[in-house]
């Protein structure tokens, strides 16, 4: 069975796939099996009349990942909205069930995986009078400690804390926080500065623009590899 790391981020398009693609491409370069796995997405795109799961087919073009991408994605909506809704919309809605067994045959592939959350924290998965899912009822379902993507820009002091103050009320466990969109300067310096010492949280990395590789060592990456009993 693999190791696997939950990331997540303060809000949508905020880079968790561009940053995760990284992570994935890393971990595979330094000799690691590692894999992708995410357990709904939406807004995805017909190609030749078959949704095609963007996220799933961008993290594999960048890392390498030679499985099928559609493996990757319990759920692929095609409607732009929040995953709960895209289900109910296409007589789809997610089971917890399948996002579990799912995400534990990719564990028998896979020696490391990286699964990414979709929008925020608070994203409902699913949402009707026969089950409520939210991200971190899969997170606590898969066992998993989480790393938050987070945008390095203004409003980011109040979105990152706001995420992590949820988060351990919830009981969730935080490796650390990668700020993404990094330009440096002293606006965004200060901001991490005030996150860092705000929540004590690590801030284990910074992602530039255009960025192709990660700039942590792999031993700190590797690290993040661990369940809440490790």
């Amino acid at each position: 069975m693999s190791k696997g790391i939950f990331i997540t981020g303060t809000g949508t398009d905020i880079g968790k796939t561009y940053v995760t693609a990284l992570m994935v491409k890393k971990l595979r370069e330094a000799g690691y099996h590692a894999g992708y796995y995410k357990p709904a997405l939406s807004g995805a795109k017909r190609i030749k009349g078959r949704l095609r799961p963007g996220d799933a087919h961008y993290v594999a073009n960048i890392s390498g990942i030679e499985s099928d991408i559609n493996d990757m994605v319990s759920y692929v909506y095609e409607a732009p909205v929040s995953p709960h809704l895209a289900g109910a919309l296409e007589d789809n809605p997610a089971r917890m069930e399948k996002i579990s067994e799912d995400y534990k045959k990719l564990c028998k592939r896979y020696e490391y995986l990286c699964v990414e959350g979709s929008g925020g924290i608070i994203c409902p998965i699913r949402y009707d009078n026969d089950e409520h899912i939210f991200l971190e009822d899969i997170i606590k379902k898969l066992n998993l400690s989480t790393l938050i993507v987070s945008d390095s820009g203004l409003g980011t002091i109040n979105a990152t804390i706001l995420t992590i103050q949820y988060m351990i009320h919830k009981n969730i466990p935080i490796k650390g926080v990668i700020f993404n969109n990094y330009h440096g300067g002293m606006m965004e310096e200060d901001n991490i500065k005030i996150v860092a010492e705000m929540t004590e949280i690590p801030i284990v990395g910074q992602v530039k623009v255009g960025d192709t590789e990660l700039d942590m060592s792999i031993h700190q990456l590797v690290s993040f590899f661990h369940s809440k009993e490790d």
